[in-house]
């Protein structure tokens, strides 16, 4: 039987090197748009108002990108954490132990660097959580592609590490950039998050059902005041992840499935397109590298993700917290740091969020973001290809 081009090319559009191509090829063209002649109909397009004014929803595609495209992504996000925390490398404690501290490392030290540098910046009261996350997609991406030789335990640790550390991004998200909550559209999407969560419970699979209750929960969530992403988080860490004798596999899994093509191939995309267009003007090529605010974005990502994780790392399994995974030794351990040190679509979305009204100190920021993701997916690269060929010698014998 022929697979049908449709199913071809949805199978493509889950391998993590394709959405990681997709995410960078979407870069790519947003600056060189943003730098041509043509730049004006990338700031036209993307400053566009859609959507009904009497819903509050008047936004502009940027926006829709930011707050509703992006959605489905943290969905995604949710999901797998879900599946971590209950079925996967999450589930069992002492395991659990080294992803989580070094996540945690990872986030710390970075907001640290971040602040000690922009401190007293414009926008940058916030802007220390720039730096503060890893990209899923991106960072999976580079390591298919360079780290085919490393040990699988590698991957395995890298999705549970960025996992956490994106669950602690959206924490921050959550929090410190939520000015006021409107306390009735919370209770409403509570409610419908109950909803959702009873409907798991009591095994019902109609979309007829789902579809409605996730977009009102997604509403509430964004009339609330709360950034709007939190919803997809909330609605994938809600969904079953255990299978029931009889089923082909849990809604999670099945909902990642379907719903993973198109996060990779339009939703994330779209967002890198309508997020990275900075323009590089002089001004900017200029301070990028004397600017205190593009400073404590790089210094933050490409200096404190390597040294918080791999430093938390050493630390948790010197002192016996936590313990390796099994095959995977303290280099192979160091090129993944460096490859989360890709911040890309969240630290975009969090320079979106910390940085609006900020036209320069944005600019400068996003460049940064962006140098930095290319020169950490550069240098990981490099180091998981060592890593790779350390691990041929070694398995085709001690002669090699």
């Amino acid at each position: 039987m022929t697979t049908r081009p449709a199913s071809r090319l949805a199978d493509r559009l889950r391998t993590e090197t394709v959405g990681g191509a997709l995410l960078l090829v979407a870069a790519v063209v947003a600056v060189v748009w943003a730098n041509s002649p043509i730049a004006d109909w990338y700031t036209t397009l993307r400053d566009t108002h859609l959507g009904p004014e009497a819903l509050h929803l008047d936004l502009t595609i940027g926006t829709w990108a930011q707050d509703g495209l992006l959605a489905v992504f943290f969905f995604i996000a949710g999901l797998e954490l879900k599946s971590e925390l209950v079925v996967g490398e999450l589930a069992d404690r002492k395991r659990a132990a080294l992803p989580v501290l070094a996540a945690l490392g990872g986030v710390v030290v970075p907001a640290i660097i971040a602040f000690s540098i922009g401190h007293g910046q414009p926008g940058m009261d916030q802007g220390w959580a720039i730096p503060v996350a890893t990209d899923i997609a991106f960072a999976l991406g580079v390591f298919a592609l360079a780290g085919s030789r490393v040990p699988p335990a590698a991957r395995v640790f890298l999705l549970s590490l960025a996992v956490v550390d994106d669950l602690l991004a959206i924490a921050i998200i959550a929090v410190v950039f939520t000015a006021s909550v409107a306390l009735m559209w919370l209770l409403a999407a509570v409610a419908l998050l109950v909803v959702y969560a009873l409907a798991q419970r009591r095994r019902i699979t109609t979309p007829w059902l789902y579809v409605p209750v996730a977009l009102a929960t997604w509403y509430c969530i964004h009339e609330a005041g709360i950034h709007a992403t939190i919803a997809g988080v909330a609605l994938g860490l809600l969904t079953r992840v255990r299978r029931d004798r009889g089923e082909e596999a849990a809604p999670a899994h099945r909902l990642v499935h379907r719903i993973q093509p198109f996060s990779a191939g339009l939703c994330v995309p779209l967002f890198a397109l309508f997020a990275s267009g900075v323009a590089l003007s002089g001004d900017v090529v200029g301070s990028l590298f004397t600017s205190p605010v593009s400073l404590a974005v790089i210094l933050g990502l490409l200096v404190g993700k390597p040294v918080g994780i791999f430093g938390v790392t050493v630390l948790a399994t010197k002192l016996g917290i936590a313990t390796m995974p099994r095959g995977v030794g303290y280099r192979d351990m160091f090129a993944v740091s460096v490859l989360c040190a890709i911040g890309f679509t969240v630290s975009l979305l969090v320079t979106e969020l910390a940085l609006t009204g900020y036209g320069d100190e944005a600019e400068l920021a996003k460049a940064a973001v962006l140098m930095t993701s290319l020169a950490a997916s550069l240098i990981g690269s490099a180091l998981l290809l060592r890593r790779g060929r350390v691990t041929q010698a070694r398995e085709q014998g001690p002669d090699e």
